[in-house]
């Protein structure tokens, strides 16, 4: 019943040639992107409030002063957040740690 698995001391999948974990930049890409999406309408709103107070138009600041509709404006912003998002992952993700879960003990 249920999938076969592993114990939690089972070690991760490591490359032979290295000895280390194998970890794609599109795992981090994933994360970067789960980061941004759940962090973006948080910030926005609070950005919102607090441009509203110094008297800026949301919209100017989302439009990049009129340069951009309000949409395309927005997934502009979402991909800055995606990139701060994909250097704060990429720095603290696991590269190079051979085991992954708890370390068995002796």
């Amino acid at each position: 019943m249920g999938q076969e698995g592993g114990d939690i001391g089972d070690r991760a999948p490591v490359d032979s040639a290295r000895g280390e974990a194998i970890v794609t930049a599109r795992q981090v890409a994933i994360i970067a992107a789960i980061v941004a999406t759940l962090m973006y309408l948080p910030l926005v709103l609070v950005l919102a409030l607090v441009l509203r107070a110094a008297g800026i138009a949301f919209a100017t600041f989302a439009t990049f002063g009129g340069s951009f509709g309000l949409f395309f404006g927005l997934g502009v912003w979402w991909l800055v957040a995606f990139a701060g998002a994909f250097l704060y992952a990429s720095f603290l993700f696991q590269w190079s740690d051979k085991v992954s879960g708890w370390p068995k003990k002796r």
